[in-house]
């Protein structure tokens, strides 16, 4: 029987899926702590031997494909032309290639900035500015101060496609190692990201993954071929649209929270649902992520805090939890695992604040305009009113024993009626943590993967 081993080598964990193509299903998953400080091939070893324990046959695979988010994941820098423009552009681009942006940086970038990318370990710089035919002073500048800088990380250019020619002029003489692409906004407001995206997954391949040691399981796999979270974009994306007669579950929500970042990844065009209503800004790609730095479940609780006013805290208090120091206590001890009902309690709660405040920088917003023609909307973003299927995945949300609560927060807040987040929910859970897998399965077999999704990830 054709079999498949799906390998996700993550920050934390290592995690094995094995698939029988021909029952299209999974035969047995497993896990081990990620070895990358020492020797990658160690967790992968242990939780392939865990996996072949867990079944009595004998496992030979026809193919070994991998995906990694290890060593911090791919690590961006976005410097564009105007923030709310290019710049954001360039973000979406990093966000949908399954990196995170770690540093943004729009105009002319000084030579403080250019050593603040050099000293943050930056995987991968996208340079954008311009409209074709537009801006091509900025790009010049900003791609000549990172030669001046001899910054040593790749570079991909997707800005104002009229001076291509002078940018590699400036990759030559100063050696940099970089790559030119379609302009990521080549006309105002309207976004191009395949280019720049299949760019950034051949650096991911022939670069980063050598530079981080991942190499070492060259010998003993066929491929890694995504940053993790690339993989996980396309299979809810396969789940969502579907495959040819088989059906998808139509417009989704992903809610992803981890100990450091809360991703959200919506599948739907999101266009205007109201009369009378203008898009206003920068188009809005159908398959859409959201990565929040500063919103995760240990490194990144005192973010949450920040995010809190004055009297929420205290409003905490009243109900005898001091959310502060329950932050400080899981950001200083991030291999905690709740043991008591308070310690889940608390991280349930947590968990709500990471989705709601996630959920509010990705969903759209709608203004409305008074106009001596009447009333008039602006809608800045996608509208995901509409879309009712949520699916939750990430270990807080996986072993909470009361999920809905978690998930019901991608819902309309009352205090945040602008927002365009969905009215009703349909919730669903990738328990066996099996996306990662199936965006790598759904590269040679999407109809199984779809299978296999709709299978596995259980509505409650």
């Amino acid at each position: 029987m054709a079999k498949y081993l799906l390998v996700d080598i993550g920050s934390t964990y290592t995690k094995l899926t094995a698939v029988d193509l021909e029952k299209e299903d999974i035969i047995a998953t497993s896990k081990h702590y990620t070895t990358v400080e020492t020797d990658v091939r160690i967790g992968y070893n242990k939780a392939l031997n865990e996996l072949k324990n867990k079944t009595n046959e004998n496992l030979e695979f026809e193919k070994i494909l991998a995906c990694s988010s290890a060593a911090g994941g791919l690590k961006m820098a976005a410097i564009g032309l105007v923030e709310e423009l290019t710049v954001e552009a360039a973000k979406r681009v990093c966000l949908n290639s399954g990196g995170k942006v770690n540093l943004v940086f729009a105009h002319k970038i000084t030579r403080k900035e250019v050593e603040k990318i050099k000293n943050e370990s930056i995987d991968i710089i996208l340079l954008a500015g311009g409209t074709n035919g537009g801006n091509s002073e900025c790009v010049i500048h900003n791609a000549t101060m990172l030669g001046e800088g001899q910054v040593n990380i790749p570079v991909v250019y997707a800005g104002n496609k009229s001076v291509q020619d002078e940018i590699q002029e400036i990759f030559s003489k100063y050696n940099i190692n970089g790559y030119i692409c379609d302009n990521v906004m080549p006309k105002l407001n309207e976004l191009n990201i395949e280019s720049s995206r299949a760019v950034i997954k051949q650096i991911f391949l022939d670069n980063i993954i050598s530079a981080k040691g991942i190499n070492k399981l060259a010998d003993e796999i066929d491929g890694l071929l995504l940053p993790t979270p690339h993989a996980v974009l396309n299979a809810a994306d396969l789940l969502s649209v579907g495959y040819l007669e088989e059906e998808g579950l139509g417009d989704a929500i992903l809610v992803d929270i981890g100990g450091a970042t809360t991703d959200i990844y919506s599948f739907s065009k999101g266009l205007p649902k109201t009369p009378n209503t203008v898009l206003h800004g920068l188009e809005e790609p159908f398959a859409k992520r959201t990565v929040e730095g500063d919103l995760g479940m240990r490194y990144s609780t005192l973010g949450i805090i920040n995010n809190l006013s004055a009297r929420e805290i205290e409003e905490f208090k009243v109900k005898g939890i001091d959310i502060v120091k329950e932050a400080l206590v899981r950001r200083e001890n991030v291999e905690m695992v709740p043991t008591t009902k308070e310690e889940k309690d608390v991280d349930n709660i947590f968990a709500s604040l990471c989705v709601d405040t996630a959920i509010s920088r990705h969903v759209g917003t709608l203004e409305t305009v008074y106009t001596p023609l009447g009333v008039m909307y602006y809608q800045e973003g996608k509208d995901l009113s509409d879309c009712k299927t949520i699916i939750g995945t990430g270990g807080v949300i996986i072993h909470s024993e009361d999920k809905v609560s978690i998930l019901e927060k991608i819902k309309v807040n009352p205090k945040r009626l602008t927002e365009l987040r969905p009215k009703e929910g349909n919730y669903f859970i990738d328990e066996d943590y099996i996306l990662s897998a199936m965006g790598l399965l759904c590269i040679d077999h999407p109809e199984i993967a779809l299978k296999i999704m709709k299978k596995r990830i259980k509505r409650i």
